[in-house]
């Protein structure tokens, strides 16, 4: 992915105070497999994105989701996506603009309707793995997806990788893009994200993604695995909870952004 530049900077809230939404992927539990751990995650972050039932989750899974993010009071997004259940979603598929557009339809409306019965609001969506990326460097992926969520709900918010097609072609198509960085994992120079089967890929020890989250925030630059940095654009910081370390990790983030001076918040 080539990073592309916005303009844009942090939000504030007016008083010079840098405003950054703290959020996790939530709910890829299915049948009787549970991953991740989203009870314990809730009281750090300030939004989740909830898997639809492609590559994780289902109906149960996804009520449940639904909640224990309203009973926590944190903001509630769509995590749509391919139907790769084997490989969690993360391999790419040779899938076509109007299948991208289906599939996002199909998994966000029906997380919606969960989110209507429960007397919530959904307030984003951000696709996963695979169609996060397909979605970030193809052009007719990326207008799809944004389609299909636009046709759904126009106010709803769409995150990704900042400097992606998808930001890109969502303010195009007059939707609120919602600029995305990853505490946890190490960057290219070009902005794209190491590539996990590399070395140093990812970040496991806290007090590293904590000041790869500051420099992120503050400065707009990310690590590299070789020492160097990428520009970025940081609205919101996503922590993986599947981790062996993200709750320590999370609890971490939280407590170092805030005593930064850094307001954690959802979008508004």
């Amino acid at each position: 992915m080539r990073l592309r530049k916005t303009g844009l900077q942090p939000q504030s809230n007016g008083a010079g105070m840098r405003t950054v939404d703290l959020n996790c992927d939530f709910g890829e539990s299915y049948g009787a497999y549970t991953f991740g751990q989203d009870e314990a995650l809730l009281k750090h972050v300030t939004s989740v994105s909830i898997a639809c039932g492609f590559h994780a989750g289902d109906p149960h899974t996804m009520r449940e989701a639904v909640e224990r993010a309203m009973a926590a009071g944190v903001s509630i997004g769509a995590h749509p996506g391919l139907p790769d259940r084997l490989g969690f979603g993360r391999r790419e598929m040779a899938i076509s603009a109007e299948e991208a557009c289906d599939y996002t339809l199909y998994q966000v409306g029906a997380l919606q309707a969960f989110v209507r019965a429960a007397g919530g609001k959904l307030r984003h969506v951000k696709p996963h793995g695979a169609l996060y990326h397909m979605a970030g460097h193809d052009e007719a992926i990326a207008a799809a997806v944004v389609r299909a969520v636009k046709s759904l709900d126009p106010a709803l918010f769409i995150y990704s990788q900042s400097g992606s097609l998808l930001l890109e072609e969502a303010r195009r198509q007059g939707m609120r893009a919602i600029a995305e960085v990853f505490a946890d994992r190490t960057y290219l120079p070009s902005g794209a994200l190491t590539p996990r089967h590399l070395p140093k890929a990812v970040l496991t020890e806290p007090e590293e993604a904590l000041g790869q989250a500051l420099d992120m925030i503050i400065r707009g630059k990310a690590r590299t695995a070789e020492g160097s940095e990428a520009a970025v654009l940081a609205e919101t910081v996503c922590l993986h909870g599947d981790g062996p370390n993200a709750l320590h990790l999370a609890a971490s983030l939280r407590q170092g952004l805030q005593e930064a001076g850094i307001r954690l918040q959802h979008p508004q």
